[in-house]
């Protein structure tokens, strides 16, 4: 692990694990070869041993190479991911909509955020220009407009040239 506290912890191990001749040493490490990377030059064997040890996915113990607890170590170090409330948890962080809540009431108010942000009270859309808008939450704008509308937020008008918001009732 580096001795800076201001590195990332990952980044030396992901710096080792991306080469393919230290991670075939440091698999036969984790299986308990007897001698790892032993089908290799030695200066080769060598430099991949470096690298595991400066990443500190190994140490060396009285000769014996073992492999150390640096994924949990990398795991407590990293930043915890910011841990979202309400519609926002099914929301990507540029906000399109990773997944529909199975929960109705969940659902009604994923929605009802989305035509809150699209369209404007009194405003007719074209079916284009709606589906213009609903690409920004995701890419199968057909089912989020059916849901919009099924969900009784938008209408469409009955000839299907336009789209409104409903006015809340």
């Amino acid at each position: 692990m580096p001795a800076d506290p201001s590195q990332s912890a990952w980044r030396p191990v992901f710096a080792a694990l991306s080469n393919p001749v230290v991670r075939h040493v440091y698999a036969a490490i984790v299986l308990g070869h007897a001698e790892p990377g032993a089908d290799l030059s030695p200066s080769r064997r060598r430099h991949a041993l470096d690298a595991l040890l400066r990443s500190g996915l190994i140490s060396e113990q009285g000769g014996r190479f073992v492999s150390a607890e640096v994924f949990g170590e990398v795991l407590r170090t990293a930043p915890r991911p910011e841990r979202r409330v309400g519609v926002d948890r099914f929301l990507t962080s540029e906000g399109r909509i990773d997944r529909y809540p199975a929960k109705p009431a969940d659902r009604a108010e994923l929605l009802r955020r989305v035509v809150d942000e699209t369209v404007r009270a009194g405003e007719e859309l074209t079916e284009g220009e709606l589906n213009e808008r609903l690409a920004r939450y995701h890419d199968d704008v057909a089912t989020l407009r059916r849901l919009l509308v099924d969900h009784e937020l938008v209408e469409r008008r009955a000839d299907g040239t336009a789209y409104a918001r409903v006015a809340p009732g």
